[in-house]
């Protein structure tokens, strides 16, 4: 009965965003297409950065939509959830064990992480010239799926941490630097250089995605070895997802 609830409450919320997929594509592709249109085409053409750059970058965006997708559609939703609309009281009287409802959310952002990683794909394959190796394909749906369960998680914590009245200052103070220090527009070893913010984008979960995905899909870039990149990250995931289902419980049943 658990599991049959379990996922007639995910198919449910998918099926909503199939009716919001207009607002779904808008929050999600607007900002790594214009990431693209202007670092890559717009700058390239113009001789401010070097040929080939978009290879670099576009790994790196498939990674942050993986992540920011996912956490996106947990954090927002949950702090309303929890807070003003008590939405999640509807859920909670599903016939399945409170622990689940957070682990549906997850699942339901890591499926919508996913799908706006995909959707990028064709997006910069239109846009830049680029050659992915056949073999590299695999590890890096993998790091695109692991990227989603990572943002999912983040956004589980965050939502279940955060009060209502900081969710403004939480976006402005987490995410944009977790969006410049994460490896999306630069390999994480050509900062040797810059060995702070080497540092610092060492501490970026989103940094492993990224340079998970150039050293399947770019190899011939400088990188991260894979299997680093996939540790790090799954170590992260299931320390948020603690955290994350005890803020869940702690609020849910306050």
């Amino acid at each position: 009965m658990s599991g049959r609830a379990f996922l007639a409450v995910l198919r449910r919320d998918v099926y909503v965003t199939g009716r919001e997929l207009p607002s779904f594509l808008a929050q999600t592709l607007v900002q790594p297409f214009f990431f693209l249109l202007v670092f890559v085409v717009v700058l390239g053409r113009g001789g401010f950065v070097a040929e080939g750059y978009g290879e670099i970058m576009l790994p790196g965006l498939i990674a942050l939509n993986a992540m920011f997708g996912a956490l996106q559609s947990v954090t927002l939703p949950l702090v309303f959830e929890l807070s003003w609309t008590r939405e999640i009281d509807d859920r909670l009287l599903a016939p399945m064990p409170v622990w689940a409802v957070a682990v549906e959310k997850v699942v339901f952002a890591s499926l919508r992480g996913l799908l706006a990683s995909l959707l990028m794909v064709p997006i910069g394959l239109l846009m830049i010239d680029v050659s992915w190796p056949p073999e590299g394909l695999l590890p890096a749906l993998a790091m695109v799926v692991l990227g989603s369960l990572l943002g999912a998680a983040m956004g589980l914590t965050i939502g279940t941490a955060v009060p209502p009245r900081r969710i403004n200052v939480i976006f402005a103070v987490i995410f944009t630097p977790l969006l410049f220090t994460g490896s999306v527009q630069y390999p994480w070893l050509t900062l040797e250089d810059l060995r702070w913010f080497q540092v610092l984008s060492a501490l970026n979960p989103l940094t492993y995605v990224s340079e998970g995905l150039r050293a399947a899909l770019v190899p011939q870039v400088p990188h991260m070895p894979l299997w680093l990149c996939v540790v790090v990250p799954v170590l992260a995931v299931v320390l948020f997802m603690l955290l994350g289902i005890r803020g869940f419980l702690r609020r849910a049943l306050d």
